[in-house]
């Protein structure tokens, strides 16, 4: 009978163990109804979709900053296009997650809160005419020309800490 019991407890103790991962695991990414998601994790607010269509680095700064924030009910300031390591975080690597189809018919495995329209998003790191692109569709980057447009998109963030 204590056996039984132990091995209740031990289970009912793991379940609960579990659950609380998950909770955890959820609550990082919080969509504030208003055209954002939060990471609390990073401390960051991400805009829940890119600009839809193909953009050039330079256009996409400029959209970020001074086209995007006019989109939003509440205005935020210092919005900028996101590290690597900042899009890199809203991977979704986990096996078993499909992700979902952009408009472009790539499948991409951002987190959900994120809309792509295509799979591909520049960041902030440059060097001389070259600028790195994340694959949301495979989980790598690369570096390619600021001037390229095809599939590039932009996808605003801030710093909230």
């Amino acid at each position: 009978m204590t056996q039984r019991l132990l091995r209740w407890i031990c289970l009912f103790l793991a379940c609960g163990f579990f659950q609380a991962a998950a909770a955890v695991a959820q609550d990082r990414f919080i969509d504030n109804g208003d055209g954002t998601v939060t990471d609390h994790k990073l401390g960051l607010m991400w805009s829940k979709t890119d600009n839809s269509g193909n953009i050039s680095w330079k256009q996409a700064t400029r959209w970020v900053q001074y086209t995007f924030p006019d989109t939003l009910q509440k205005k935020y300031d210092n919005w900028r296009l996101p590290t690597l390591e900042e899009l890199k975080s809203l991977y979704n690597a986990e096996p078993g997650y499909e992700g979902y189809e952009a408009d472009c018919g790539q499948q991409v495995k951002i987190i959900p809160l994120i809309r792509l329209s295509c799979g591909w998003a520049w960041s902030s790191d440059v060097e001389a005419i070259t600028a790195a692109v994340f694959s949301f569709q495979r989980g790598i980057h690369y570096t390619d020309r600021m001037v390229h447009r095809r599939g590039h998109r932009a996808l605003p963030v801030r710093t909230i800490r």
